[in-house]
């Protein structure tokens, strides 16, 4: 069973940056497209960003021009670096396969204060 651990949420400002891990059992994130998505209090779990196997990348439109996801198969490791964030990018967010499976990680808290 894949197991996914994401981390690297925090607390930051307006216009900060983060850059979230997501690290992967099992030699899954090599073989696979993997996205972020993320949950926003009250909202339903929504997609942000895909990379697919052979690089190329995907955004939502919320996160385009200021997200960057990433990989490192070595350290079977997804990130999403966010620059730039803003309030509204509060939410726990999430790695899963894309599509996504049904089993989800724990997600990482991201808070953007005002």
């Amino acid at each position: 069973q894949v197991q996914l651990v994401e981390s690297g949420g925090g607390l930051v400002q307006a216009g900060g940056s983060l850059r979230l891990s997501c690290a992967v059992s099992g030699n899954i994130l090599s073989g696979n497209a993997m996205g972020w998505y993320r949950r926003a209090p009250g909202k339903q779990r929504e997609w942000v960003a895909t990379l697919f196997k052979g690089g190329n990348s995907l955004y939502a439109l919320s996160g385009k021009g200021r997200f960057t996801v990433s990989r490192d198969d070595a350290k079977n490791t997804l990130y999403l670096q966010m620059n730039s964030l803003k309030p509204e990018d509060t939410a726990v967010y999430y790695c899963n396969a894309f599509p996504a499976s049904s089993s989800w990680g724990q997600g990482t808290q991201v808070t953007v204060s005002s």
